[in-house]
């Protein structure tokens, strides 16, 4: 994994799913730049919609204990990776849609 990759982080202790940017990964931890993949679709919604901006990504830090796994987000076989979701869903990548942001 290298910063700028689209990934999805499992966390324990508690039990939570993230959906980001990497933006460093090492013997401490991981910082991304992401939101829960509960709130994904509400926040893909807002970015496909002229509403005014109520959920965005934030910079978080989590500590390598509670990190199970991490996961390129990718597509597996047909089904679609959240960062086509998003392309499709908005019509532009992820990333181009976080630059004019």
């Amino acid at each position: 994994m290298d910063p700028g990759d689209v990934i999805l982080v499992h966390l324990s202790q508690p039990t939570e799913k993230f959906w980001g940017i990497l933006e460093r990964l090492d013997g401490v931890g991981v910082v991304l730049r992401g939101l829960s993949i509960d709130s994904f679709d509400d926040w893909m919604a807002q970015a496909a919609s002229d509403e005014t901006p109520m959920l965005g990504l934030v910079s978080m830090f989590v500590p390598l204990f509670r990190v199970e796994r991490i996961f390129r987000d990718e597509p597996v076989g047909p089904v679609a990776s959240y960062a086509q979701r998003f392309e499709q869903r908005v019509g532009c990548s992820v990333e181009a849609f976080l630059a004019d942001c």
